[in-house]
């Protein structure tokens, strides 16, 4: 099968790529400079901006399906009307060119008011998606763990920085970490899996841990104690700022993350889990694994 993977260079299409390409794909990798981009062998590389839709042109020809696996975050804030049009291009583009089937990595979160904006941006570029002529698969993750995750990056480095952390309640929000190995076995398992296209569904690792539980876990695994003492003060917005002192992740990449903690994200993967088999990776095997590569980098 002939497979657009969009957002090839990043965090999950750096590992889904490969992936692919072993369970015998035709992988076409769209990214914005080819140059900064070492491909697998045999993985065709085409240059383009999603946020130009000249730059698109034959960029979607023979396809049969296609990943979107891009946000704009880094952007900072401006970063949901830039998803929203590059949604929109994308949409046009793949349904101009006949294909036939999309899959879409989304985010984990309950379809309501209190949603922060990068839910609720995700959520929205889904719907932009379903409006295109193709079948659309969403697949909706909370935190991905792995070597290269801006979420779990924050984790590990709080972790690793400090032995007592004062936080606010949000570090007893429920939230449902997935290793990136299953992350890309469910995206590359669905292309396969007929029955999933036109679907969405929810996908989560073995555990159900709050924050405070993977940091104090991610820290064991350093050799570390950590205490968390969480206190009913400290704002979303003053959590940023505090974490912006601590890590040197990204802020405008963290700031929505760090605004999303308040919300929920548990995942009910039972309806996945009758069309795609994936062995997953408990928490501290996958805390192991990220560790590990970020040694060997």
């Amino acid at each position: 099968m002939r497979v657009l993977v969009t957002g090839a260079s990043g965090f999950i299409g750096h590992h889904l790529v490969p992936a692919l390409v072993a369970a015998g794909h035709d992988v076409r990798a769209l990214v914005r400079e080819s140059s900064r981009y070492d491909p697998p062998a045999g993985v065709e590389v085409v240059e383009g901006d999603l946020l130009e839709p000249a730059s698109l042109a034959g960029v979607f020809a023979d396809v049969d399906a296609a990943y979107y696996l891009v946000h704009s975050m880094g952007a900072g804030e401006a970063f949901a009307e830039r998803d929203r049009l590059a949604a929109h291009h994308f949409a046009d583009a793949a349904a101009g060119a006949g294909v036939s089937r999309v899959i879409y990595l989304s985010g984990l979160g309950g379809e309501d008011d209190e949603l922060s904006e990068h839910l609720r941006s995700r959520q929205e570029v889904e719907s932009v998606l379903r409006d295109g002529d193709y079948e659309l698969t969403v697949l909706r993750a909370a935190i991905v763990v792995g070597a290269g995750s801006t979420g779990f990056e924050v984790v590990r480095q709080l972790a690793a920085r400090l032995p007592v952390m004062v936080t606010p309640k949000w570090v007893r929000t429920p939230c449902q970490p997935i290793a990136v190995a299953d992350v890309v076995a469910y995206l590359a398992g669905v292309l396969d899996a007929p029955a999933t296209a036109g679907e969405v569904y929810e996908i989560g690792g073995p555990e159900v841990l709050t924050y405070q539980e993977m940091m104090e876990r991610t820290a064991a695994l350093m050799g570390r104690r950590l205490h968390v003492i969480p206190v009913p003060v400290l704002s979303p917005t003053l959590s940023t700022y505090w974490i912006d002192l601590v890590t040197d992740a990204p802020r405008s990449v963290v700031h929505p993350l760090v605004h999303g903690l308040k919300n929920p994200v548990v995942a009910d993967d039972d309806a996945i889990r009758e069309h795609v088999s994936v062995e997953l990776t408990p928490f501290d095997d996958a805390v192991r694994a990220a560790l590990a590569a970020e040694d060997d980098a």
